[in-house]
């Protein structure tokens, strides 16, 4: 995951008294802009509180949470922090093996408490860990009070399975079909036991390895990491919270899009670095400095004066906001990011259009914009549809009048008739 968290992220560290009296032990904390929202506790992989694990939590901060990772490994050694090279790979192993899983546990609950009795914290608090953290997350929903548990490729969830009958939260498991950590007989193990049960969520991802939610790790795989990610705050969201209304976030941005078409107010309906796609032609940017010039020259001053977004359908989630419309405009001027290069041609197009949206926390995130460029170019007299399974304008009609003929590009559809 890239690092773009907001500036407004407020970060520290902090003691937390353990409560077998043992002493105090460091835990990173990271707070969303606002200062307040649903607890979550990250518990780490075996390299320490690491650059990685700040990362992760100051996101998960973005996302409204108010986030503690707490330094489990400090009865070993307080303050471990590894990379990934192969020394600090067997550093890390080292500490693995000498951790006390039933200690690092109490840790855990020590942490919710914390966060439970913090100012600004809601009251409902989640565990998410990774790896070393994925199992302790599973036993956290076995021996906390924690109210929702997500493990990415916990190592040794298949021998503590006999737990599972004292988890009374939501517990979310995300597993690499490659894990050599987690082989084939322990995934099925896995399933078996907990599959059917109800507040359990296994999710297995073939094509991903150990640690594949890991930026920049040789495993990162990002299909799988951003598919994880999507569910892990969705039961989040669920849970604990916290709720914003992505409907108005997302309709206020298009104001100022297409309606006052001011950027700076368009920019800051946004997260600190943002991105925008459009799929078919590759426009956008990618970063603040990026987007707000594509804005500022190419875009939301460069759409004709007529054009108008006529909407079908808006499907809500989570974390994201998907619109389907009809995007209509009169070709009067150059479009760079629809059209770049090409001449006004005087052309009425009107194209279904498909925007998926992404939020982090209360701010936009990214766009993801889809539409035919077939069709476009048919409407403008760019492409000559004869003898080609392209379409025009009647792509717009029939996305509002379903009974307009289908198969129309089907030659072969006549001889189906009656069979």
């Amino acid at each position: 995951m890239k690092n773009s968290a907001s500036p407004s992220i407020k970060t520290r560290n902090i003691k937390i008294e353990a409560s077998d009296g043992s002493g105090k032990f460091s835990a990173y904390l990271a707070k969303p802009a606002t200062g307040k929202g649903p607890g979550l506790v990250i518990a780490q992989e075996i390299f320490g509180v690491n650059a990685n694990m700040r990362e992760i939590a100051n996101y998960y901060a973005e996302e409204g949470y108010v986030v503690l990772v707490p330094d489990l490994f400090w009865r070993q050694k307080p303050g471990v922090e590894l990379g990934y090279t192969p020394e600090d790979w067997q550093k890390a192993f080292g500490y693995f093996q000498g951790f006390d899983q039933d200690l690092g546990v109490e840790d855990i609950q020590d942490a919710i408490t914390t966060l439970r009795d913090m100012s600004g914290v809601s009251g409902d608090v989640g565990v998410l860990g990774f790896c070393l953290g994925g199992k302790l997350a599973y036993l956290a929903a076995c021996r906390t009070d924690v109210d929702v548990a997500i493990g990415y490729y916990g190592v040794g969830i298949e021998d503590a399975l006999d737990e599972a009958d004292d988890i009374e939260c939501r517990v979310v498991l995300h597993i690499a079909g490659l894990d050599k950590y987690c082989p084939e007989k322990a995934q099925e193990k896995i399933k078996k036991r907990l599959g059917k049960r109800e507040g359990f969520e296994i999710y297995i991802y073939p094509d991903a390895d150990h640690a594949f939610a890991r930026p920049k790790g040789e495993h990162y795989h990002k299909a799988s990491a951003l598919m994880a990610h999507q569910r892990s705050v969705a039961a989040l969201r669920e849970e604990i919270g916290p709720h914003f209304d992505l409907s108005a976030l997302w309709d206020k941005h298009c104001e100022y899009e297409f309606g006052t078409r001011d950027v700076d107010a368009t920019m800051s309906t946004m997260v600190a670095e943002p991105y925008v796609n459009h799929i078919p032609t590759m426009t956008g940017g990618v970063g603040y400095q990026q987007l707000h010039r594509f804005y500022k020259h190419h875009f939301v001053n460069s759409n004709p004066p007529d054009t108008s977004l006529i909407p079908i359908s808006r499907t809500v989630g989570a974390t994201q906001v998907v619109d389907e419309m009809l995007f209509c405009f009169t070709h009067t001027c150059e479009i760079p990011w629809m059209l770049p290069g090409i001449p006004p041609t005087g052309k009425r197009v009107e194209i279904p259009l498909l925007a998926v949206v992404k939020f982090r926390g209360d701010k936009l995130y990214h766009e993801h914009i889809y539409w035919d460029q077939a069709s476009v170019l048919v409407q403008i007299g760019k492409l000559d549809p004869h003898g080609l399974p392209i379409a025009g304008v009647e792509t717009g009609q029939k996305l509002l009048d379903e009974s307009l003929p289908s198969n129309t590009l089907m030659a072969a559809w006549k001889n189906s008739e009656g069979k």
